[in-house]
């Protein structure tokens, strides 16, 4: 089911969207948290930071903390249980078959994102870094926080570089994180998404199948 939007006009050349819970099915940092041991924690943590009841920038530092001592063969084992979320191929290929781009960005990391994007085929992506040495995670956060204001100044950067006018930009997300770049968007997608979330949005997916947002952009 979806419910929203009625602009069905093909002008939308920019789709971003969320990671964890809308590209893929599942929360990074909780698969990472199970390595850990620190499961329960961290999902609480995640579940209040997405309801928009914590910082993000906070829950991440906390959440990364309990991390500290996870090796690469952790990463590359978490890497093997990411679950891609259903119709992300259809919506890829339509929105280039009509010559628009598609990016992600996430709260998540670029440790197990980057081999899912380059696979899937997206144009753009970014996410956090882990902080490694010696071959071990430090449970710290490498470089600048992707926050709710990252993400919104990514899509600003990424809408700038293609020379697409914001109007002409999607974003597609399900927490609290995702509204600042849903605000700035030309159309607003909650995807099966928080309360807050879908009370923002133009329009809303609750089945999880990515391909119902080629209907809303006008090239299904």
């Amino acid at each position: 089911m979806m419910e929203g939007v009625t602009d069905h006009s093909p002008r939308f050349r920019l789709v971003v969207l969320d990671v964890d819970s809308t590209l893929i099915e599942n929360e990074v940092i909780e698969l990472l948290a199970a390595q850990a041991g620190s499961l329960e924690h961290v999902a609480e943590i995640t579940d209040r930071a997405m309801r928009g009841e914590m910082d993000f920038s906070e829950s991440l530092r906390e959440r990364v903390a309990t991390l500290r001592g996870l090796s690469i063969d952790d990463l590359e084992h978490v890497r093997e249980h990411v679950t891609v979320t259903r119709g992300v191929t259809e919506l890829i290929r339509g929105v280039h078959d009509s010559g628009g781009h598609v990016g992600v960005v996430s709260g998540g990391f670029h440790e197990i994102l980057d081999p899912l994007a380059e696979q899937l085929g997206l144009d753009l992506w970014r996410a956090n870094r882990l902080e490694v040495r010696d071959g071990q995670l430090t449970g710290l956060v490498s470089g600048p926080i992707i926050d709710a204001h990252a993400k919104a100044d990514t899509l600003r950067e990424w809408a700038s570089d293609l020379g697409v006018p914001l109007e002409h930009t999607v974003a597609v997300g399900d927490g609290a994180n995702d509204l600042a770049m849903m605000e700035i968007a030309g159309l607003s997608i909650a995807f099966d998404a928080k309360p807050i979330v879908v009370a923002a949005a133009d329009a809303a997916i609750y089945d999880r199948d990515l391909s119902v947002v080629l209907d809303l952009i006008g090239i299904g």
